[in-house]
């Protein structure tokens, strides 16, 4: 969350312009919702393939039985969606209510 917090403090100038030139508050929080969920995925989807080549190293090093399961990759690339829309939602509302004037004056 405070990733994106900074990101809102960061583009306040940005946000300004956007609304001031009619940009609506849904456009703007969908913007930085979808940041937050594809920084999420992107960052789960990396863990997932960490995990399978240490799966697959352990597996060649000692012959253990291991498996990744398609189930347990869809769920894991599910919830890491799931947490950036709930640690998202925040800073975007609070990105989409700021005043266009007072974000032109932001420095």
């Amino acid at each position: 969350m405070n990733i994106m917090l900074v990101a809102v403090t960061e583009r306040t100038r940005e946000i300004g312009v956007r609304k001031a030139l009619g940009a609506p508050r849904k456009a703007i929080l969908l913007q930085f919702l979808l940041e937050a969920v594809g920084l999420t995925a992107g960052g789960g989807a990396i863990g997932i393939l960490l995990g399978a080549a240490i799966s697959w190293t352990i597996h060649a090093a000692s012959r253990l039985p291991t498996y990744v399961s398609t189930w347990s990759v869809v769920t894991g690339l599910l919830f890491s969606a799931a947490v950036g829309v709930f640690f998202g939602l925040y800073p975007a509302m609070r990105a989409s209510r700021l005043d266009p004037v007072d974000s032109l004056r932001y420095e």
